[in-house]
């Protein structure tokens, strides 16, 4: 596809964070930009003041007259979209180019010295830390991430068009649209069951993707899983390898063994094991590329971290608020096992909005263990995303599951007046559906409290 004649886009459902990363690059590049999304948001709202034009009904006629061109228009969708959209299958139905986002980001990768990061959990934060080193390197990059970056305050890094670091997702198999230079697979859990029937399928798209790895290029693995490449892992005996791990006042500090050397008393700030291998592995890729040592050394340091992804809201003596998008059992553990390693004597209140019908009931029994190990959870409803119900799968039938006494299911209303009544010294805030639009509320709320 040749972009160059391209002079509008038009994004049905521009608010997704893939999407929304993928305006900024086009409206940064000087094209006339537009969409659609069901909800407003932070970031459509992030989108508008840059004067991209959004509204949130499913209506042709809302659509500005300069994108129902067909000679210039090309229309980006996300698979989250229903196929029965109204915006959507007017396109589909006259003649405009229309691609799924996925499409897209491998046309704009394609002839660039691509890393692409996959796996069915870390690779928003991976992403980014790979992005940041880099930048950070003088590499000329452009970075699209799956979260807002801390460093960047956007999902988009921006400093050239040489080379692209960016997620390879699995959902819709959609990292099957890239070739890159450099890859990585940090995890292949069982998921999106919705979208591969059997955990054996979603494995079988892994091993595809890895051949889709450019001639000459490398494959990095977590050591164990069962592929060959470049290993990485934690004091073991993998090719990178983080050795000597301290904690210094709430931060990292640890030795990186590569295969030509040592790199010692690294520094790094995120809390949580499962983070500690999302660096590794980002040091690793920037590492093979050819980035310096003490350079990376200095960034690795500095990076701060995505917007939902352990981040602190409040951070006392007395009360710290964590919000974190963790929406799968193994994510669930990552988190808990990060807070109980920086609070291990505080009581911890966890509030789960579970994110989708089919997930919830694919992994009913190991949320129930996950959630169980908190001192108390709060459920709230499924969050349905792009799924209708599914009869029997509900946060009640979780709620039963979970072996725990201090558990309750509780409406977005009484929210806040449940987590007034409990004495946890630690709030989380947990889930991938709206919950994150809660967390201003919560942290206002508390901070009046306090």
């Amino acid at each position: 596809m040749n972009l160059n004649s391209i002079h509008n886009i038009y994004f049905i459902g521009i608010g997704g964070i893939g999407m929304s990363a993928l305006a900024r690059y086009f409206h940064a590049n000087n094209k006339y930009i537009a969409g659609y999304d069901k909800t407003q948001t932070i970031i459509t709202d992030a989108l508008m003041a840059l004067n991209i034009q959004i509204h949130f009904d499913d209506a042709v006629e809302k659509i500005d007259t300069k994108f129902l061109n067909t000679e210039n228009t090309l229309v980006v969708y996300t698979p989250a979209v229903p196929k029965n959209h109204t915006e959507l299958n007017y396109f589909k139905t006259h003649g405009f180019k229309v691609l799924k986002r996925s499409e897209v980001l491998g046309s704009i990768t394609e002839n660039t010295f691509c890393l692409a990061v996959a796996g069915t959990h870390g690779k928003t934060t991976t992403t980014s830390i790979l992005g940041h080193l880099m930048y950070e390197c003088g590499v000329e990059l452009t970075a699209f991430l799956g979260g807002i970056s801390e460093n960047y305050n956007s999902n988009l890094i921006l400093k050239g068009t040489e080379v692209s670091v960016v997620e390879a997702d699995e959902f819709d198999r959609s990292f099957l649209t890239l070739s890159p230079d450099l890859a990585c697979i940090t995890s292949m859990d069982a998921d999106h069951l919705d979208i591969y029937g059997e955990a054996s399928e979603l494995i079988n798209s892994f091993e595809e993707f890895s051949k889709r790895i450019k001639p000459n290029g490398k494959l990095f693995i977590k050591n164990g899983l069962p592929l060959k490449g470049i290993t990485y892992g934690i004091e073991d005996d993998s090719d990178y390898t983080i050795q000597n791990i301290k904690i210094e006042n709430g931060t990292y500090v640890f030795d990186v063994k590569t295969p030509k050397t040592v790199l010692e008393n690294l520094q790094f700030n995120l809390p949580g094991r499962h983070n500690l291998s999302n660096a590794l592995i980002a040091l690793a890729m920037a590492v093979e590329y050819g980035c310096p040592n003490q350079q990376l050394a200095k960034a690795l340091a500095s990076y701060k971290g995505v917007k939902r992804r352990f981040t602190y809201h409040i951070k006392t003596e007395d009360l710290v608020f964590i919000d974190d998008y963790a929406h799968h059992p193994e994510e669930i553990n990552a988190v808990y096992q990060a807070v109980r390693e920086m609070y291990p004597n505080k009581k911890v209140l966890a509030i789960f909005q579970p994110h989708l019908y089919s997930r919830t009931r694919d992994f009913i029994d190991d949320f129930a263990k996950s959630l169980s190990q908190f001192d108390e959870v709060v459920l709230l409803d499924i969050y349905p995303a792009r799924e209708l119900p599914i009869e029997g799968v509900t946060s009640n039938w979780l709620l039963a599951k979970i072996n725990n006494k201090n558990k309750q299911l509780v409406s977005k209303t009484e929210l806040l007046k449940t987590i007034h009544k409990s004495d946890a010294q630690i709030i989380l805030t947990i889930g991938a559906g709206d919950i994150g639009e809660e967390v201003r509320h919560i942290k206002k709320e508390l901070s009046i409290a306090s």
